[in-house]
């Protein structure tokens, strides 16, 4: 493929995803035909067919596409070292992460609508289950002699994460991105993270 036909190609793939979020604020995203998001995005249906299998399809990749922009952020090595957090390094990555979202915020919007905005959860839940396995088969965590199981923290952890990002994206909040990454890691910082045995470099 040559670069001309590379960019083009490319080109037509934003054009269709525009067109789809343009089309689910304006008719959500039952109300859209293949039809409408060829139409919108001034191609025809066997152009969108090259580029995406269906309707579905083109929703996963979009979906896919968020939760990379989530798990940036959970690269054990950078931000656990030897049971230390560096919080200063979340902060960082979480603020970059805010500010990604805002820039694609009716992109994000659109994945944290209704049942999406669950399945977003549990993706996210997995994720961060599968990279940090090794570190939670080490802890055992008790709070006042109760066991408190992994995936209970893990729960926890991402409906604080979902919930404070969904409220930021739905309201009329001017807060900056750097201020909500400050206040969600207070927010989870203070007691539930040192609750797992973890330290935090302040």
């Amino acid at each position: 493929m040559s670069k001309k036909t590379d960019l083009r190609v490319k080109r037509t793939h934003k054009m269709i995803i525009e067109a789809f979020f343009h089309l689910v604020n304006e008719k959500g995203y039952d109300g859209i035909t293949i039809q409408d998001i060829a139409d919108e995005a001034m191609i025809n249906r066997a152009t969108f067919y090259a580029h995406f299998k269906d309707k579905q399809d083109l929703y996963e990749q979009i979906f896919d596409f968020a939760i990379n922009a989530f798990t940036s952020i959970i690269d054990t090595e950078q931000i656990i070292v030897s049971n230390r957090i560096k919080v200063k390094q979340i902060e960082f990555l979480l603020t970059h992460i805010y500010i990604n979202i805002q820039q694609n915020k009716n992109f994000f919007l659109t994945i944290m609508d209704g049942s999406s905005n669950e399945l977003l959860r549990k993706k996210l839940a997995d994720i961060i289950y599968e990279k940090y396995a090794d570190i939670f088969s080490k802890l055992k965590i008790t709070e006042n002699d109760i066991e408190v199981p992994i995936d209970f923290i893990i729960e926890y952890m991402t409906s604080i994460f979902i919930g404070t990002l969904h409220w930021w994206i739905t309201s009329d909040t001017d807060m900056a991105p750097n201020h909500l990454a400050r206040l969600v890691i207070k927010l989870v910082g203070n007691g539930h993270l040192t609750v797992l045995g973890l330290e935090i470099d302040k």
